[in-house]
């Protein structure tokens, strides 16, 4: 299986702080329909060490129904103990998953050997395509190209989910790695970062504006990846100032918030999430009122 294109990590929705499951098919209904290359429940944009495990079952069963022949779904399943993981993983095998995301452990801190460790342990325990999730800003740890290189050379690695932040690092994963290794694809996971990062040889994005605007992001990676930069950088300073909204205070507040203005499922937060500040929320309506969204 081939990661490719314009991933959705899903926010989850909430009504009066439950599990709004109504609302969560209702946006990947949307999604589909925008033409989305696939979905991601569970990730950090879900909010998802704020749900039960009943909840999660949930959304992985939802999604699958409603995404089933459809688009290829992905589940979060990284934690920072790798037993943990591993049960998470074979469970969204379970549950229909077609591929799952695994987060660097975060909080441990461990080695670069306890990473490569981790992701060996999970690809020896279940058979299944596996994205690699390297975010230092939420675990304290980056993976480093040297460690990486030895990952991707693991059974059923299929890419990598690249949000350090750091474009030269990941042009050196795609001129290291995915050069040599055809089947491995470096995915953006920095919305602004999407276009930088396919003019270097990236595959496309798992993208939180999506949520919001399938549509738009996909019509931005798809020209990207099709070599029309000129529509592509076009459709990229439209949507910039959302790229760089959505992330004013600490993801998914944002995105939600927005998708509640422009009258799409999205409800509350979990603590220790809670709604944006003031003048924050002024600004963001204040893009998408420039943007014609409200």
């Amino acid at each position: 299986m081939e990661i490719k294109g314009t991933y959705t990590a899903l926010i989850t929705p909430f009504k009066n702080g439950e599990l709004d499951l109504e609302g969560l098919r209702q946006n990947i209904r949307h999604q589909i329909k925008e033409g989305i290359s696939g979905i991601l429940p569970l990730g950090t944009t879900g909010e998802t060490p704020t749900l039960s495990r009943k909840e999660q079952d949930e959304i992985i069963k939802a999604s699958v129904e409603e995404a089933h022949g459809k688009v290829p779904v992905m589940v979060g399943t990284g934690s920072n103990c790798t037993h943990h993981t591993i049960e998470n993983t074979k469970r969204a095998k379970e549950l229909g998953a077609d591929i799952v995301l695994v987060v660097t452990p975060y909080y441990n801190k461990p080695t670069q050997e306890g990473i490569f460790r981790h992701f060996k342990a999970v690809v020896n325990a279940v058979d299944i395509p596996l994205v690699v999730y390297n975010i230092q800003g939420r675990t304290g740890k980056n993976i480093e190209t040297s460690t990486l290189i030895r990952i991707a050379q693991l059974r059923n690695i299929i890419g990598v989910k690249e949000a350090s932040g750091n474009i030269n690092q990941m042009g050196d994963v795609i001129q290291q790695i995915s050069s040599k290794h055809k089947s491995f694809n470096v995915m953006s996971g920095d919305d602004s970062l999407t276009l930088p990062l396919i003019a270097l040889g990236g595959k496309g994005v798992v993208s939180v504006v999506s949520n919001l605007l399938p549509g738009k992001v996909s019509a931005m990676v798809n020209a990207g990846l099709e070599g029309d930069f000129e529509r592509a950088r076009e459709l990229h300073y439209e949507l910039l100032p959302l790229f760089k909204g959505a992330f004013i205070e600490t993801n998914p507040i944002p995105i939600k918030e927005a998708m509640n203005m422009c009258g799409m499922a999205a409800g509350d937060y979990r603590m220790p999430m809670c709604e944006m500040l003031p003048e924050n929320k002024e600004k963001l309506k204040k893009i998408l009122e420039e943007m014609g969204l409200l």
